[in-house]
């Protein structure tokens, strides 16, 4: 099966206000992405990083990076007392 990933899909989620999303949970999921540094510009436009670093940054639901980590072990440390669900990206 294939997929048309350019289908332009009117998902009901991309409409909501902040609040509606917060009233859904939206504050209590976070992802963690792995980004070289030459990507983070966009993500931390005010932030000088290395670009051939690599980094760990848990995002919150709504696309707000949370925090950077130069470590999954920092990443991982940082979420240890923070009771978000976690998602893995694939």
């Amino acid at each position: 099966m294939q997929e048309n990933r350019e289908a332009n899909i009117d998902n009901p989620l991309r409409s909501l206000t902040p609040a509606q999303f917060m009233a859904l949970g939206g504050n209590a999921v976070v992802y963690v992405k792995h980004v070289k540094g030459a990507d983070m510009g966009p993500i931390l436009p005010d932030s000088e990083f290395s670009e051939e670093s690599d980094f760990h940054i848990v995002v919150s639901a709504d696309g707000s990076p949370l925090m950077v980590g130069d470590s999954e072990e920092a990443v991982a440390e940082w979420l240890a007392d923070k009771s978000f669900g976690i998602v893995t990206l694939h």
